[in-house]
Formats: structure tokens, C-alpha cells, sequence
């Protein structure tokens, strides 16, 4: 798709505490963007202040938090703003039927709602600019799901959804909107879904929680290392750098082997047999 030029290099970068959003954060400056880089807690703000950044406080699970992003974002970037990345956002793993209610508004809080609200927020000066870049980091799980993780895929669906219907909204707006969908990036995510899946879902009375259980302490201890199947945050950090500096960004960005055939799977392949396949990753 072809959009208008960037007029200003700045960007807010979501989710920059590690993993993507970090990696994209000092690679988008490296290339000469005025980056803002967002998390949570104050001993990650503050270890990106002293790298140099203007770190700003956001909790996607909090509107007031949104909307206070959104208001001191435009407050230092007056001559506008040349892109959003999404990229913060969590996992809670666990079987659907284990799920709570409360579970899974968490999960749709932070990578549905909150996601969507950053973007709206934002949308009002891109439009009166008539130029701006959104890129959305989504997941291959946003096109096909796997078992113990359906409601960290129902999200992502959710993502793309919402991303391929406003991607057509903003047609000749000048806006762009792309999506990116990694399969397994080098980080900290299994890890923090670990802690998401001991303190939401596990539990004396659910199915699995013995296998949870042995499943949380594995991800603490596991340390993945770059490979053929598992890309560094950095591969993704390029996709997205092409995504807002491209005269003709793409739509969609599908990073990793696992991704492409997950991607594959999801078009070509008959559900029965992507069952089949999806049924080895139960526990036994």
C-alpha cells in the first residue's frame, strides 16, 4: 500500500521494558528517530531514562493511564508525530476451560482494549497531520490458534480484526497501518507469561494445574537461545523500521519459519489435519 511521507521521525514505541519493544527502541533511534519508549514500573523507566530516552509511564490495562500517555506524548512532539509502534502486551496461558471470567478481561484489557484505545488516541493528530504510520505487533497466534494458549490467541485475532477493518477506515487518510506477526522471538515473554499463568489461572480445582504448575517452572528456568527456529528481538525491530519509513509499507510482516508455515497452515491446510497437528501440544 502506498502512504505519505513521515514528516517528523518520532515514534512511541509500547512495551519497551525488554524483548521487541526495547530492541526497537535503540534500533529506531540508531537509524535517527526521536523515540519514546514506554513501560510500566519505575525501575524499567527509569533504565531507559539513563539510556537516554524519553521514557513515558503507560499500563495498557488502565484507561487513565492511556489517555495520560496520549496527553504528554503530544505535549513534546508539537510539530507531529511520525508513528506508533504496539507492541506491549501479555499472555495468559491456560486451557479455556480453566480460564476465569476475570482471566480473560485481563488478557483483553491490555492487548485488546487498551491497544486500541492508545491507537484512537492518537488518530485525531495523525489525521490532522494527513500523514502517520501505526504498526501493530501482533503474532502468527492472531492467525492461527493452539491449544493452552486460546486466550492469548482469541486477543490477537482480536488485533487483526480490528487492525484489517481500521487499515480500510483510514484509506486516504494518509495514514498507514501495518501488522506484524513473529512466531518465536528470543525474550522474556515465556518467562512473564509464566508469572501471568501462576498468578491468574492456577489453582487446586482446575484441569491441568499440575501440569501449569511444572509448566511455570520450566519457563522460568528456560533460557532460549538464537537459532534457525528462534529470531533475535532485532528481526523484528527491521520489519517495523520498514513499516514506517517505506514509501509502500506492507500490510502484513510474518517473521520466523514457524510463522510462514503457521501462516501456510491456516490457509491451505484442512482444520482437521491442523488439529491433528495442534493436539501434540497438549498435555499428557
Amino acid at each position: 500500500m502506498k502512504a505519505a511521507q513521515v514528516k517528523q521521525r518520532t515514534v512511541l514505541v509500547t512495551g519497551c521494558s525488554s524483548g521487541i519493544g526495547e530492541a526497537t527502541a535503540y534500533f529506531l533511534r540508531d537509524q535517527g528517530w526521536t523515540v519514546f519508549p514506554t513501560a510500566r514500573k519505575a525501575d524499567d523507566l527509569q533504565t531507559l531514562r539513563n539510556a537516554g530516552f524519553d521514557a513515558l509511564e503507560l499500563d495498557l490495562g488502565s484507561s487513565e493511564s492511556v489517555q495520560s500517555c496520549v496527553h504528554t506524548l503530544l505535549e513534546k512532539v508539537p510539530e507531529g508525530l511520525g508513528g506508533l509502534v504496539n507492541n506491549a502486551g501479555m499472555a495468559m496461558p491456560g486451557a479455556v476451560e480453566d480460564l476465569s471470567r476475570d482471566a480473560l478481561r485481563r488478557q483483553f484489557e491490555v492487548n485488546v482494549f487498551g491497544l486500541q484505545e492508545l491507537t484512537n488516541g492518537l488518530i485525531p493528530t495523525f489525521r490532522a497531520q494527513e500523514w502517520g504510520r501505526i504498526v501493530t505487533v501482533s503474532s502468527i497466534y492472531g492467525v492461527i490458534a493452539a491449544p493452552m494458549v486460546g486466550n492469548y490467541c482469541a486477543s490477537k485475532f482480536a488485533v487483526e480484526a480490528l487492525a484489517d477493518a481500521q487499515r480500510v477506515e483510514l484509506s486516504g487518510s494518509g495514514i498507514s497501518l501495518s501488522l506484524i506477526e513473529p512466531g518465536p522471538i528470543v525474550s522474556a515473554f515465556r518467562r512473564n507469561a509464566a508469572a501471568a499463568l501462576e498468578e491468574n489461572v492456577i489453582s487446586d480445582d482446575v484441569r491441568y494445574a499440575e501440569n501449569y504448575r511444572k509448566e511455570a517452572a520450566r519457563r522460568k528456568k528456560q533460557y532460549k537461545k538464537v537459532d534457525f527456529i528462534n529470531r533475535p528481538p532485532e528481526d523484528v525491530a527491521k520489519k517495523v523500521f520498514h513499516a514506517l519509513e517505506s514509501s509502500r509499507p506492507k500490510r502484513r510482516y510474518v517473521i520466523t519459519l514457524p510463522a510462514y508455515l503457521g501462516a501456510f497452515m491456516a490457509r491451505f491446510v484442512p482444520t482437521a489435519l491442523v488439529d491433528r497437528v495442534m493436539a501434540r501440544e497438549l498435555p499428557r
